[in-house]
């Protein structure tokens, strides 16, 4: 691929900055990303622990009220068994009034609370001793009395875990019910320090919501000891009893004892990448956690690479301008060059350099030196020509490559030899220049379906024609080749006499041989006159075979050793045995008849001319 100069300079320049820019780009942004990272890992933290101690203080202040009210509860519902068991035992009706009324009146001042159960535990089981609810709250929300008893049978609330001393906290909200809290926690207890009453809490959830609602970069969210959301910025999903399970980080913080930990994280829900912190609360058991995508995180950092990309393409932009100034100076008049190598490439000789780059410099003298160069190619290609026309291409290259001299090498070559028929009485009766124009005609014809098959002539000799396949550059399908071209020039011999009749002209009858052998190709001669060609008994076995066409009728016959190699291919026809001269022993000779398509049809190419009276021929004795 072609690359001009001026591209490589610009390349260069703009690789050179944008490496630096890249470079100073890259770091600074890491940094700046690691910075940014640090701030917001201390950042979720401190967050997280604020809201911790928020929600312990509000917690804290719900415990209180609880505990007054479900003590107050418990000793009403003491107080009322003992008096349905005992009528000779009863409470001052001013003393019940006044429990009474302090109950009612510390329920209802907390607004969060509403509903609230004491319940007594032992190893006998659970016992609801006593229960009180805001029936306002439930009418004004259209839901029954009894919805915390179906709720308690909907979500059971672990007694038995609040029995052991510890707190529990749940989301009791359902789907369609009232978004609630439960709180249980232990109550009074026996001589032994065993729990014997519990007291369980429904709260509004808008009490822990409050710390959570403030709208933020961060995701702030509170989760009980079983990863179920108590409390989220998003209400909608607090009130949907979520489970974050599936969070790495809320994974971490249920499975870990480690009171706070911040982490960097991808969670599997939305394939972001976060970082986060968590804060635990042993005594409630729940945990705050607050996470931050990692793309909000480092927006700054990457706005900031943005703009050192934007002025970097502002100073390369700048640089490429001044390069392309600077290097069409330099490289204009080797594009030139390079324009006039291309037209000298098609053999156009005739340009001059010199006159066209005017660069008064290396490439200036680089223009003086081409123009002898083309001078030196037209020289070298006016001969090529020559060698060209008297031996052929292929020839003229292979004695143009190496260094000429007297010589030659043993190769297995293909001859091929034709021969007008009655040539001699043909041109008694006319001029010279009439038989040099048929010549013409006939070899232009030929010579050119040679040629089209990989065939160079040889010579030609008066009438004759001598070709040769495999010299100077062979080919394993140079035999058949050969008999192709054969064929070829057969229908062409039909064609060309067609033309001459309806030019009032006498038909033409040529006969060929054919056969394939060693020979020595190279040249013969002297130093000072010399000729390429090939030499050798298949060359006269060749022409023997050629001057057998007139005894046996026929206008092309291929020895055994042809037939050999290409039986398979065409369709040939056992001509019969001849004695030659020069030859002792028999040859025996075969008609090519056709050949076979690339479908494996056989295909016959017959004419007029291709078969004809047989006569007798000198040198050749028909021995069957």
């Amino acid at each position: 691929m072609r690359i001009p100069i001026s591209t490589k300079i610009i390349a260069l320049t703009v690789t050179i900055l944008l490496c630096a820019t890249a470079l100073i780009a890259r770091q600074s942004s890491e940094y700046f990303q690691q910075v940014m990272t640090q701030r917001e890992d201390y950042s979720n933290m401190s967050e997280a622990t604020a809201r911790s101690k928020e929600v312990d203080n509000l917690l804290s202040g719900a415990l209180d009220r609880v505990q007054i009210i479900g003590t107050l509860l418990m000793k009403k519902s003491s107080e009322a068994a003992i008096a349905a068991g005992n009528s000779k035992t009863e409470t001052p009706a001013n003393n019940r009034i006044q429990d009474i009324d302090e109950l009612t009146f510390n329920f209802n001042k907390d607004k969060n609370l509403v509903s609230i159960e004491v319940i007594k535990v032992g190893p006998e089981g659970q016992q609801l001793i006593g229960r009180k609810i805001k029936d306002d709250f439930f009418k004004q929300s259209k839901v029954e009395l009894n919805y915390i008893s179906e709720l308690r049978t909907k979500i059971p609330f672990p007694v038995a875990s609040v029995a052991q001393k510890n707190v529990e906290i749940r989301n009791s909200t359902t789907a369609g019910g009232l978004p609630l809290l439960t709180i249980g926690l232990p109550l009074a207890k026996d001589a032994q320090g065993n729990v014997t009453h519990v007291v369980l809490a429904d709260l509004q959830m808008a009490l822990l919501q409050k710390p959570f609602s403030n709208e933020s970069e961060r995701t702030f969210y509170l989760i009980d000891k079983t990863g179920h959301l108590l409390a989220h910025q998003d209400e909608t999903k607090a009130i949907s009893n979520l489970s974050m399970n599936s969070s790495p980080l809320v994974a971490k913080a249920i499975a870990e004892t480690t009171p706070r930990r911040q982490t960097r994280f991808d969670d599997p829900t939305d394939g972001k990448t976060y970082i986060g912190a968590y804060v635990k609360n042993p005594f409630w058991g729940i945990t705050v956690v607050a996470q931050t995508a990692e793309e909000i995180i480092l927006e700054p950092a990457k706005e900031v690479q943005r703009k050192a990309y934007y002025i970097s393409g502002i100073v390369i932009s700048v640089a490429i301008f001044f390069c392309f100034l600077f290097s069409m100076s330099l490289t204009s008049p080797i594009e030139k060059l390079a324009e006039m190598i291309k037209v000298v490439a098609k053999g156009n000789f005739d340009i001059k350099a010199r006159s066209i780059v005017k660069s008064h410099d290396e490439v200036g003298d680089l223009a003086t030196a081409f123009d002898h160069m083309t001078e030196g190619l037209k020289e070298r290609d006016k001969v090529k020509n020559l060698f060209s026309k008297f031996h052929g291409s292929s020839v003229a290259e292979d004695l143009i490559k190496n260094d000429i001299g007297v010589g030659g090498s043993n190769k297995n070559v293909t001859v091929f030899f034709s021969d007008i028929r009655g040539f001699t009485k043909f041109s008694e009766g006319r001029t010279p220049e009439e038989v040099v124009t048929m010549l013409n005609e006939y070899f232009a014809v030929m010579v050119k379906i040679i040629n089209s098959h990989g065939g160079v002539v040889d010579k030609f000799i008066g009438d004759a024609i001598m070709a040769v396949w495999g010299a100077p550059k062979a080919s394993d399908k140079d035999t058949h080749n050969a008999v192709r071209a054969c064929i070829e020039m057969r229908s062409a011999l039909e064609k060309l006499n067609h033309l001459r009749r309806n030019r009032g002209q006498t038909d033409i009858m040529i006969g060929m041989g054919l056969h394939c052998g060693q020979a020595i190709s190279g040249t013969i001669g002297s130093d000072e006159r010399m000729e390429y060609t090939v030499i050798g008994d298949t060359v006269n076995m060749t022409s023997r075979i050629e001057a057998s066409t007139k005894a046996f009728g026929s206008d092309l016959l291929v020895s055994e050793a042809v037939y050999d190699k290409v039986k398979d291919d065409f369709m040939f026809h056992l001509g019969g045995v001849a004695e030659v001269k020069g030859k002792s022993e028999p040859l025996k000779m075969f008609k090519v008849r056709g050949y076979k398509d690339q479908s494996g049809k056989m295909i016959e190419v017959k004419t007029e001319f291709s078969d004809y009276q047989a006569e007798d021929a000198e040198k050749v004795k028909m021995v069957s």
